[in-house]
């Protein structure tokens, strides 16, 4: 498959007001690449924005559970952008607790967030990206897309989820010229686990430490995974691990794919322990 060259075309990325979407942005930026950026953060997204510059950028302030707001903002950037080749969906977000503290709402929202909120946008977006000779999406998916850790259930359904739905459109769009890709990070020093949600059922404290314990284990910059996703982006590759430990896990679950947790359980200990009372 031909390489994708996303110079002075478009490319679309959710997420881009913080972390691995922010560092993408000003990656493409730099090398002439146009850009619509997404993200419910109005004041974060216009200062990434503000940091531009050798490319046209538009800002698109969107909350990705509102279908009509996604597709509200599909149809501008089409308009404003008419060589769109490239979606890129970094927008999501943690939870922490085990079942028993967590609400179905609380579930619930993360899936909208991290699942629906990326299949809305791509389903928004794919007629601008089928009218372009060569396009690729990629979809952020996590570790957790590969083994499912105990205390993380809405964070590793919603990203198993993201797995499939990359999969199966890749499937579907066969033969076309869009290709898609899904990207496995891990480790990543976004901060995200340390800004994300937490059941309301877990003390403050409790889930301070578990989240500290689980941002230590991360070892990859961001500006290194997006260097990572933007060439995963530029080759239309199909499955891209970022991160040493992805690489592992990923090798873990083929070869022992129901005994994983054995190995996982130890290092993951303090990091999903949302139960034992802060000292």
């Amino acid at each position: 498959m031909k390489h994708l060259d996303l110079t002075g075309s478009t490319t679309v990325i959710t997420g881009a007001a913080h972390g691995m979407g922010a560092d993408i942005a000003r990656l493409l930026a730099a090398r002439g690449t146009n850009l619509a950026l997404i993200d419910h953060d109005a004041a974060a997204l216009a200062t990434v924005a503000g940091e531009l510059s050798g490319a046209r950028v538009t800002t698109h302030v969107v909350d990705l559970r509102d279908d009509e707001a996604v597709f509200a903002a599909a149809t501008e950037i089409s308009a404003a952008h008419p060589r769109i080749n490239a979606l890129i969906t970094c927008a999501g977000s943690s939870m922490l607790g085990n079942l028993d503290q967590l609400t179905m709402e609380e579930m619930r929202w993360l899936t909208d967030v991290n699942l629906w909120g990326t299949v809305s946008v791509t389903k928004a977006l794919l007629p601008a990206l089928r009218a372009a000779p060569a396009a690729h999406i990629t979809h952020l998916a996590s570790v957790y897309a590969l083994a499912a850790p105990a205390g993380r259930i809405p964070y590793a359904v919603s990203k198993f989820a993201v797995r499939a739905f990359s999969e199966a459109l890749r499937h579907e769009l066969e033969g076309t010229s869009v290709s898609v890709g899904a990207v496995y990070p891990a480790g990543v020093r976004t901060g995200i686990i340390l800004h994300g949600r937490y059941a309301a059922a877990i003390e403050p404290a409790v889930a301070s430490r578990a989240a500290a314990a689980q941002a230590a284990m991360y070892h990859t910059e961001p500006a290194d995974a997006a260097a990572r996703i933007v060439r995963a982006t530029e080759r239309r590759a199909v499955r891209t691990m970022v991160g040493r430990e992805a690489r592992l896990i990923d090798v873990l679950t083929r070869i022992a794919p129901s005994s994983y947790w054995r190995v996982m359980r130890r290092p993951l200990r303090a990091a999903i322990d949302t139960t034992t009372p802060a000292a």
